[in-house]
C-alpha cells in the first residue's frame, strides 16, 4: 500500500494525513452541531476544539515517544516527523481532557455535559483515523494465511494492504475502525433516551471504546509495552472502571434528575 496520496513538487501529502484531517472535520463538526442544541456559542466550542486538537495531538505524540524512546533516541529529530505515523490516541485523549476540563473551569461550564456532547464526534473521528494505520501498513495483528482473511469476507483491497513485504496481517485497525464505528451507531442511539443523565455518554464511550480496545489490543504486535505488559490494555481497563463506576453513580440519581436533554442554562462570557 503507497502511504502517499500525491505529491508537490517535493512535498508529499500522506494518506495518513488527509484521514486525520478528515476525521478532524467530522468530529468537530459533530460537537458543533450537538451543542447548537444547548445554545453553547460556536465560538466557545470553536475555541476550546481548537486548543483541545492542539494539545491532543502533542499529548499522542508525547506518549508514543515515551514508550518507543529506543526508536527515537538516536535519531531525536524524527519525533517530528508525525506524518510518518507515530500518534497514540490514548495520549491524545488524556491530553485532550485536561485540555477540556482547564478550558471548562475557565467559563464555569460543566464539563460532564461538554464530554457528552463530543464523545459520539470522538468516537467516529477514532474509526476514521484508523484508516491512516492502514496506509502506513501499522497498527496490524500478527501473520495470517490470506485464506483466512478471504474466509472472513473482508474485502480483497484490505487484504493486499495487509500483505506485508509479502507477508499477510490481521487487519487489527479495520477490527478497531469497525468497532468505533459501531460505537458512534450505538451512542446516537442512547442519545435519544428521554432520561439519559448528564455524563451517560461519557460513561459510555468509556466502557465501550475500551473493551473493544483490550482484545483487539491483543491482537497487535506493535503494541506500545511496559515491562511484560500492553499500555493500551492498562489504561482500557482503568477507563473502563471509570466508566462503570459513572455509571453506577448515575444509576443511583432519581429517574428526572439531571438529564441530558434538559436546556442548558450557563451563560458563557469571554
Amino acid at each position: 500500500m503507497n502511504p502517499v496520496a500525491f505529491q508537490i513538487g517535493n512535498f508529499e501529502i500522506k494518506w495518513y494525513s488527509i484521514m486525520l484531517l478528515i476525521a478532524v472535520i467530522v468530529g468537530v463538526g459533530l460537537l458543533l452541531k450537538e451543542g447548537k442544541k444547548f445554545n453553547y456559542p460556536k465560538d466557545f466550542l470553536f475555541n476550546m476544539c481548537f486548543w483541545a486538537l492542539i494539545f491532543g495531538f502533542i499529548g499522542a505524540r508525547i506518549y508514543y515517544v515515551l514508550f518507543n524512546w529506543g526508536t527515537y533516541a538516536s535519531d531525536p529529530v524524527s519525533i517530528f516527523k508525525i506524518w510518518e505515523g507515530g500518534l497514540a490516541i490514548h495520549g491524545g485523549l488524556i491530553a485532550g481532557f485536561i485540555t477540556i476540563l482547564v478550558y471548562c473551569r475557565k467559563y464555569n461550564v460543566r464539563l460532564a455535559k461538554i464530554t457528552d456532547i463530543a464523545v459520539p464526534g470522538i468516537i467516529l473521528a477514532q474509526a476514521i483515523g484508523r484508516w491512516g494505520n492502514f496506509f502506513n501498513g501499522e497498527a496490524h495483528g500478527s501473520v495470517v494465511l490470506k485464506s483466512t482473511l478471504e474466509n472472513l469476507h473482508i474485502p480483497e483491497f484490505i487484504i493486499e494492504g495487509m500483505n506485508i513485504n509479502g507477508v499477510y496481517y490481521h487487519p487489527t485497525f479495520l477490527y478497531e475502525s469497525l468497532w468505533c464505528l459501531l460505537g458512534f451507531i450505538v451512542l446516537i442511539c442512547i442519545r435519544h433516551y428521554k432520561y439519559l443523565k448528564v455524563g451517560g455518554l461519557t460513561c459510555f464511550y468509556l466502557v465501550w471504546y475500551s473493551v473493544g480496545r483490550f482484545f483487539i489490543e491483543s491482537m497487535r504486535t506493535d503494541s506500545l509495552m511496559l515491562g511484560g505488559f500492553k499500555v493500551a490494555q492498562i489504561i482500557s481497563v482503568i477507563l473502563f472502571i471509570i466508566g462503570i463506576l459513572g455509571l453506577m453513580i448515575q444509576s443511583r440519581k432519581g429517574k428526572f434528575e439531571d438529564l441530558y436533554h434538559e436546556a442548558n442554562q450557563t451563560e458563557i462570557r469571554y
